[in-house]
């Protein structure tokens, strides 16, 4: 094992534990907070979710390009995919807070089997869209590090958990957009 790039990665392990705790939290808090029932004067930003819809999608694609990238052994792309693929999923963040700080929660009006099946989607997607901010920082963290062989091992269980959560986000955005008012 390359002990340099092992004492590299080390460095960056507390930001990884910060984010990991302070992301969840702060979106959590942020989703409970209503501008405008505050009495802040803002529009609602009803036109974003079809917008970090999208952005969920094109994530995804991303990966799926990014690891055909890397199977393909052309490392330049598939490190700018991922890089692309990271700023993307932080502009959704940024999109679906502002979001629901600025407008109320849209319920979901379907019934019977749909219902259940939308809230497994919702549900497993917002679990695994917590645990994945650990695995897509130590994931990153590994390859800037240029430990490779650590940075494929978690690899392997971070792209499917990250694309999972990057397409449920767009199908339940699929889901509920009948219900937005």
């Amino acid at each position: 094992m390359n002990t340099e790039a092992l004492n590299k990665e080390k460095k960056y392990n507390k930001w990884i534990v910060v984010l990991s705790i302070v992301i969840p939290l702060a979106v959590a808090v942020l989703f409970g907070v209503n501008l405008r029932e505050l009495g802040f004067d803002v529009e609602p930003l009803t036109f974003l979710p079809p917008i970090y819809a999208t952005t969920n999608g094109i994530t995804a694609l991303l990966l799926v390009a990014a690891f055909v990238a890397i199977k393909n052994k052309n490392r330049k792309l598939h490190e700018r995919l991922m890089k692309f693929a990271i700023i993307l999923s932080a502009a959704f963040l940024v999109m679906y807070v502002a979001y629901h700080m600025t407008s109320n929660s849209t319920p979901y009006g379907g019934e019977g089997l749909m219902r259940y099946l939308y809230f497994f989607i919702l549900i497993t997607h917002i679990l695994l869209s917590i645990v994945i901010i650990p695995f897509v920082l130590i994931t990153y963290v590994r390859a800037i590090t240029n430990n490779i062989e650590r940075h494929k091992k978690i690899a392997r269980y971070t792209f499917p958990m990250w694309l999972y959560v990057a397409v449920t986000g767009v199908i339940v955005y699929i889901m509920i957009s009948p219900y937005y008012a």
